[in-house]
């Protein structure tokens, strides 16, 4: 090997993922050529952008992603104008990829295995494999490109096994090919109207013109680059909304909702967006922003202009103007008050569309689908939107302690007991544990429904909402909740007195709990916690503990069932003066543990319930 080449190793995770796209997505093999081909009209579209600005970076006028098979010597060569990349480009795109996303991908295939050769597309388009992908049709890749602007190209070499190689090479213009070396068995994309039809499947409105070069040499255009989104709504079918939806999205699946509309007055522009039917796989995503492309006068500006907030992020799609300059950049991009007001129409209208479909009886269904998809991230709305909040509320869906399937607020609210003041909430990392939690039973007992939270959002959220319909919402595990004026049907005549086991649990536990009370929010078990009515309720008390963090409101107060029969032993042991140390803290930890936390020593706590059954189980005297 020559002395110019750099020699590099692949971390052992990308080695894995290769050989995953190479074995485990074998039967989706034609998706190679559309990420390769929406590679190359990017860096043309991005090169035509900073021309704007440079013109040293203009453009050849005959700019084009050319594809060139060879039979002869087996490669498939695709070749652009484009921007280009820099050596150290090339090792940063395609000699890295994030390891989390590896981990997800190895683990979706584990768990997909055995469910069906259908499957396959989504796993690929969901994990946006991207230049990876060419590995399930070639044995070798090379990569040479030369950045716009410099003199100097640089060539990219990889097996797909292990390593890649770097070394300095030749190129007359700015631009990138890409040489795959055909394995044996993909000889059918070496053929002229095979490619052909791919690139029309999933590249027709790409608007960079795309080129074939046949056995002759000839050169046959290959798509038709049609700006669909300026077309009438009339003159698209849907065969065609659906090939742009996957063009845009790097999906498989279809669109759950097609937003198209063009907006005229003062401010002129035209939408074309999409809602996945399916949940991506968002490992490999770490940047939150939302991805809509930008276009001005057809041309493609940039897909960092943020035209959806974070919380509206899964929808995708294009928005094209022509009431910005072409030369705009991308700083001038945060502080235009056109692209301000471009932003609040594009979210006003994906919201009315959302509002539209949840209030919509007969496809509740179909609704609570998309819910299940992205209502994790809709939630960020309440807590990053303080204009929206309102109008993302209604939008929500819950799981609930009383109504099977999904519920919303304005459905709750319907449903409250006429002297009930507040929507109340409990939120844990699990609805099934929800579902048996202590911190309800007192409210399932006289009827009063509690939504269960169970998204990672969750504990974040309510308490920026506050509100809704003028309904405070409260969390259970608050202690705020008054159920003295709900009778249930269980109870019978006044609720007894613990106050010498109170006393008692009080000195033992000290600054472990802030106080200790009798509580009748429950009916079959002894202990729950609750948080103090000024501090974050019990799950965000959690969060932060995790996070290494403080938080105001002080320790947790325990509640005390003086119905419960253990409760009325211990308090008639606390009536002789009994020293009851240890049964407190084995109060206080059982209290954690039915609440998704963990004792305060798990040894001790271990000990104390081996002695406690050691001592029921001894033979009576």
């Amino acid at each position: 090997m020559s002395e110019t080449v750099e020699r590099h190793e692949f971390g052992a995770e990308v080695g894995r993922l290769l050989d995953l796209v190479v074995h485990a997505l074998y039967s989706d093999r034609e998706i190679f050529l559309r990420e390769l081909v929406a590679n190359a009209a990017d860096a043309t579209d991005r090169r035509r952008f900073e021309a704007l600005t440079n013109e040293a970076l203009a453009l050849p006028p005959d700019a084009k992603v050319l594809i060139a098979p060879d039979k002869a010597a087996r490669t498939l060569t695709i070749s652009d104008a484009g921007i280009g990349m820099a050596k150290d480009d090339l090792a940063q795109n395609l000699g890295t990829i994030a390891r989390s996303g590896t981990r997800a991908f190895s683990q979706a295939l584990g768990e997909k295995s055995g469910e069906g050769e259908d499957l396959r597309p989504s796993l690929i388009g969901q994990f946006g494999v991207g230049f990876y992908s060419a590995f399930m049709v070639a044995d070798r890749v090379t990569v040479t490109s030369r950045r716009a602007g410099t003199d100097e190209a640089w060539t990219w070499a990889s097996d797909g096994k292990g390593s890649y190689t770097l070394e300095s090479a030749t190129r007359e213009q700015a631009g990138t090919d890409i040489v795959l070396h055909m394995k044996d068995d993909a000889d059918e994309y070496l053929e002229s109207y095979r490619l052909d039809h791919v690139v029309r499947k999933w590249a027709d409105n790409i608007a960079v013109p795309i080129a074939i070069r046949d056995e002759e040499g000839k050169e046959e255009a290959a798509n038709r680059g049609t700006a669909l989104w300026r077309k009438p709504k009339s003159e698209v079918t849907e065969e065609q909304y659906k090939e742009f939806y996957r063009t845009v999205s790097h999906g498989f699946d279809e669109p759950w909702a097609t937003l198209h509309w063009r907006a005229e007055g003062a401010l002129e522009f035209t939408g074309l967006l999409f809602v996945p039917s399916m949940k991506p796989f968002m490992a490999v995503e770490d940047d939150r922003r939302s991805k809509v492309r930008l276009h001005v006068r057809r041309m493609f500006i940039t897909d960092e202009a943020e035209l959806l907030p974070n919380w509206l992020r899964f929808v995708h799609g294009v928005v094209d103007t022509d009431d910005l300059p072409l030369n705009v950049s991308r700083e001038m991009l945060q502080s235009t008050p056109t692209l301000q007001k471009i932003r609040r129409a594009v979210t006003t209208r994906v919201i009315n569309e959302l509002s539209s479909r949840s209030k919509n009886a007969e496809k509740a269904e179909d609704y609570q689908k998309f819910f299940e998809n992205f209502g994790p991230i809709l939630k960020e709305g309440i807590y990053e939107d303080f204009e929206r909040r309102a109008e993302i509320a209604p939008l929500l869906r819950f799981r609930s302690s009383t109504e099977a399937g999904w519920t919303s607020l304005p459905d709750y609210v319907s449903r409250m007991k006429p002297e009930q003041e507040a929507i109340y909430y409990l939120v844990a990392d699990d609805v099934e544990a929800l579902k048996n939690s202590a911190q309800l039973e007192g409210f399932r007992a006289r009827g009063i429904e509690v939504l269960l939270l169970s998204d990672h959002v969750d504990a974040f959220w309510p308490e920026q909402l506050g509100k809704f319909e003028d309904k405070p919402l409260r969390s259970v595990t608050q202690g705020a909740a008054d159920l003295s004026k709900f009778k249930s049907d269980d109870e019978a005549g006044e609720t007894p007195t613990a106050d010498k086991l109170v006393a008692a649990l009080k000195l033992a536990l000290g600054a472990d709990v802030s106080d200790v009370r009798t509580t009748d929010r429950l009916v079959d078990s002894a202990v729950v916690l609750a948080a103090s009515g000024s501090g974050p309720d019990l799950q965000m008390q959690r969060l932060l503990r995790r996070a290494g963090r403080g938080f105001g409101g002080g320790a947790p107060i325990l509640e005390i069932n003086p119905r419960h029969a253990l409760i009325r032993a211990l308090d008639a042991r606390a009536e002789t003066g009994e020293d009851l140390a240890s049964e407190a803290g084995t109060l206080l930890d059982l209290a954690r543990v039915q609440d998704g936390d963990t004792p305060r020593d798990p040894v001790a706590f271990a000990r104390a319930v081996a002695s406690a059954l050691a001592r029921a189980s001894a033979p009576q005297a």
